[in-house]
Formats: C-alpha cells, structure tokens, sequence
C-alpha cells in the first residue's frame, strides 16, 4: 500500500488524556482514535494489527477442531434471567427495552446464548464433543473506561465454548484450549504467565487467565520462579514469613494499652512487631456478626472471605459495641461467642489481641487453647511472603489480562435444558467449558512490552506491514528502486508500505520508526550511486548495505522461513 493513499494521522505530541504508553502510541502512530469514553475507531493501521490477531486466533482455534459461527449482541432478557445473571450482574450490563417493550440487553459474553443453541441442537451423545467459537463485539459499561483500549465499553472478544458428555471430556478441551492460548500468544510475540484465577460471575469450578506483564495492566500476578506456582493477587495464596523470635514462654496476661488502638500504637507501645498481633475485625454477615482473623502485618483479602461466608460489611462503632460491650481497638478472639474465621498463618504461635475490656490488650494468646476458628486462607498476598507450594521467595507483577478459560462444568446448561440422551438413554446435563481472548488487549500489550522512545516496535506476525520501503528523495533512480522493490516484495507475498509522500527524509523517518514496521529499506542517492540501499531492522537499529536484489532476497527469505 502507499503511504500517500493511506489514512495514517501521526501526531508529534503527546495526546493529553491518555496514559498508558500504548494509548498514547497508538494515537500518535494513527491507529486509533476515541469517539467517546471507552469508544474507539480503529483506522487502517489499528485494523490491520487486530485483523492479523485474529488470523492466529482462526488458525489455532480451527486446529483443535473449533468452529467458528457468529451470535447476535442483542439478547433477550429471559435467557439471561434464566441462569440468574441478569439479577447478579449491576450496572455493568447495558438494558434496553425494544418496540414491544420487552427487556433486551447487549452482550457482555455469551454463555446464555451458545448454551440456549445447544439445548436446541444438540440431542444425544453421538453430538459430542462440539467446539464453537465466534468473534464478535461485546458490551461493558465500565465505570472507568480508561488506558485507551485495554478498557473499554466496546470491545471485540473471540469467545468458544466446549460441550462435552461428562468431566473427563471437559479437561481434554480444557487442555486444548491451553495449548492453544500458549501457541497464540506466543505467536503473537508476547511474553505471558498462565495463572490461576477467580471465576467470578463465570462461575464453573475452575479458571486460569493469561497475563501479559506490564506496568500499565489493572491485575495484580503472583509468581514463584522456583517452582511455577502463578496465580491472580484474587486467588494467590502465600505462607507469611514465620515470626521473627519464639515467644511461646508468654504467659496469658492482660496489659493495659490505654488510648492504644490500632496494631501499630500498640506494636510500638509494647515494643513488639506486628508479625505478635492478632487483627480482630467484626463484620455482618447474612448470618449475623462474625469475627475475621488475621495477622497484624497482612491485610484483610475481601474477595477470599466473601467466597467463604458470602456478601458481608463492616460494623459500626456502634454496633460493635452493641455486640461485644467493647469499643474497637480493643477486641479480642477469646472471651466472645462470635463465629470466627481466621487466616492460616495465626493457626500456630503466640499472640496479642485486644482484650475485650476498654483500655487493655491481652498477651499470650493462642489459637486453638483460648480460642476455636474456621481456618482459611483470607490474606492478600505479600511480596514478603514465601511460595505455598515450594517455601521459596515470590514477586508481585502487574499484568494486562489477555485471555481467560473457564470450567463452566453444568451451571448453564441445567438452568437452560442443555441436556442430551446417554447410551441407555438417560437425560444428563452436557458439560461446559467457556474460552476468552481480547484482540485489542493483545494489540496494546504488545505495544507495552515493544517499544522504544521513538515509537512502537510490533511482533513481526502482528505489525500491520512486514516492510515499510522509504525513497528518501524524489529522485528519479530513487524512485524507480523504489518502486521496483516495493513491486517485488508485494508480488512475492510480503506486505509492504512505501512511503511516497513529498516530505522530508526526517518526516519520513520519525513516522517510519513511530508505526513501528520490522523492517525498512531505505533508499536514498548517495547509496543508490554505489550501487546499495540500506536494511533497516526496527528492533535492533542495525542497519545493513546491501544491493536493491540483497535486500530483497534478505526479506523475502526471512518471511518465507518464518512461515
């Protein structure tokens, strides 16, 4: 394609409103531009970029046998208040009424709608397995639409489903759909981390999501290197480091703590680390008050405890000391009848708490003699912490979700007659897996793990060209070379750009480096008298002299090689 015939809007500044380094690239590289909150255009670079992401994608799907269809992203409201979802899910989906005045919605995913066509289609176990898959426009109304197109109200997903006859069937496409994410991503030039994660409103018994590291992603990963262990910070569990000194010679005593409240008043107070504390903290659940129990150097994990005991809140001050006689910062797990749920890391050791009496705090407690518990795993993980699965150390990366795969197991299919006839032919519930990947996410994290202060640098399988050929002047051999390398490399299968716009070099080459092509040939009068143009490689910078044929051979095999 020639640049001149292109719409390519670079921009030399920094657009104000956007933040992360790919919003920002990919406004200046003219790749997009932003028609509201959360609502983007792509222009010819941006999709040409999510058009070869999805290339893979088709081609790795369609290797493990999935086929594609398309559904619709208006759905009735019915199928949806059929599983539940369309009281469980708030403002993030967006409702609408039709002419008829019947309760419609645009889709956030699928799941209802592939799983109504499968109670419709699919009869017996002669049918199974079956792997469908779309890609198609999803609907969120995010409260914060923010960092250009990793979070949007419109967004563009491929989402498949498997439909299997019993669990075993399940892991098997579950399994297939891991090996190929792995090849996708990897194909798509992306360093990434399958994790394990939180269903959420997918519900199913298990999940893992694909994470891209980068300092602009909103998750938060946990990893382990000596071992592998990796999960989302909303799953990831850690063992705390041990106390620094044994102190089981602590007699059970009550010590005054007047107007000593929080762990850090009393820690400093008593001239003990907080590693000593026990945090009491009293909330309502559906079932009442209860007392949640953690360590005095972890934080409380919210999303942990309300997968034990459901929704709950805080209480207030006056309710904690309608329920207790105590006021906070003085309670204690001993000495009350309240259920308690208490973290794993506080199951062994000795420990001060509050007291249960105004003004005092009592040391030695210890779990299990002066008080009983449920014991979970409800702290947010620590970069401090040790690795639950080898003892060694962990780190903390920020990451951009890029795909997701959930067990969904039955939870759609019974709720809307999914089911199909056995061998002895029973009715049984077909078994479900549901797949997710974001184009545009996997276009904006490449970006964030390539780039330079000049511009992008694009995974050569995802750049929008493969060469970009730049005739530095007007010159008519200049432009003759050009011309014939441009011809040849579009002839053998390469996607090329030529920049035959009248600008200066300078112009040409700050556009060339922004958009971020692997490759440029640059052709220019001085070289071109010996006989030579210049190879440029956008990664590396390197710059090779080589004849007009050379080059052409360089790039045509290399591309050919790569497949």
């Amino acid at each position: 394609m020639r640049f001149s015939k292109t719409f390519i809007p670079t921009l030399r500044e920094t657009p104000a409103e956007a933040e992360a380094i790919s919003h920002i690239l990919m406004l200046r590289a003219g790749y997009i531009r932003q028609l509201a909150a959360g609502l983007y255009i792509y222009l010819p670079l941006g999709w040409r970029v999510i058009d070869r992401i999805n290339r893979i994608i088709r081609q790795e799907m369609d290797a493990i046998g999935a086929q594609e269809i398309t559904m619709p992203a208006l759905h009735p409201a019915e199928i949806w208040q059929a599983t539940g979802r369309w009281s469980e899910i708030g403002e993030e989906m967006f409702r609408l009424k039709d002419r008829g005045r019947r309760d419609m919605c645009l889709g956030m995913t699928h799941e209802e709608i592939i799983t109504w066509l499968a109670s419709m289609e699919i009869r017996s176990y002669r049918d199974l397995p079956q792997v469908w898959y779309q890609i198609q426009t999803k609907f969120r109304d995010e409260a914060r639409p923010k960092s250009g197109v990793l979070r949007t109200r419109e967004f563009l997903m491929k989402d498949s489903y498997s439909f299997d006859r019993d669990e075993q069937g399940l892991e098997e496409s579950y399994q297939r759909h891991v090996d190929a994410y792995h090849r996708i991503f990897s194909r798509c030039g992306l360093k990434f981390y399958q994790v394990q994660s939180d269903p959420g409103m997918m519900g199913g018994a298990g999940a893992h999501e694909f994470m891209a590291p980068s300092p602009a992603g909103e998750d938060t990963i946990v990893l382990c290197d000596s071992c592998g262990y990796a999960a989302n910070t909303e799953l990831a569990r850690s063992t705390p480091r041990p106390q620094p000194e044994d102190h089981s010679d602590w007699d059970l005593e009550d010590i005054p703590t007047p107007e000593k409240r929080t762990v850090e008043e009393v820690s400093e107070f008593l001239n003990a680390p907080a590693e000593y504390f026990i945090k009491s903290l009293v909330l309502i659940g559906r079932d009442g008050p209860f007392l949640a129990l953690i360590r005095g150097d972890q934080e409380l994990h919210e999303k942990k405890l309300m997968r034990i005991v459901g929704g709950f809140r805080q209480a207030e001050r006056e309710e904690i000391r309608e329920i207790l006689g105590v006021e906070a910062g003085f309670i204690g797990p001993h000495n009350n009848s309240l259920r308690k749920i208490a973290d794993i890391s506080i199951r062994q050791g000795v420990y001060i708490s509050g007291a249960n009496r105004e003004g005092f705090h009592t040391r030695g407690i210890r779990p299990s003699v002066h008080f009983d518990a449920e014991w979970h795993d409800i702290h947010v993980v620590k970069e401090e912490d040790r690795c639950p699965e080898c003892g060694g150390d962990i780190r903390i990366e920020r990451a951009i979700e890029v795909g997701n795969i959930f067990k969904l197991g039955t939870k759609y299919s019974v709720p809307l007659r999914a089911f199909y006839l056995d061998e002895k032919g029973r009715e049984v519930p077909i078994v479900m897996g549901s797949y997710g990947i974001g184009p545009a996410r996997i276009a904006a994290a490449a970006i964030e793990q390539n780039h330079d202060d000049d511009g992008i640098i694009w995974p050569e399988s995802i750049a929008p060209f493969d060469v970009e050929v730049l005739p530095v002047t007007e010159d008519t051999d200049v432009m003759e070379t050009s011309e014939e390398i441009y011809t040849t490399l579009r002839d053998r299968g390469i996607e090329v750009l030529i920049d035959d716009r009248d600008v200066r070099a300078g112009v040409k080459f700050k556009d060339a480096d922004l958009i971020g092509i692997p490759y440029q040939i640059i052709i220019g009068k001085k070289t071109l008298k010996e006989g030579l143009v210049e190879l440029k490689q956008r990664r590396t910078g390197k710059v090779e002299r080589l004849t007009s044929s050379e080059a052409i051979e360089r790039v045509s095999s290399h591309y050919k090689a790569r497949g």
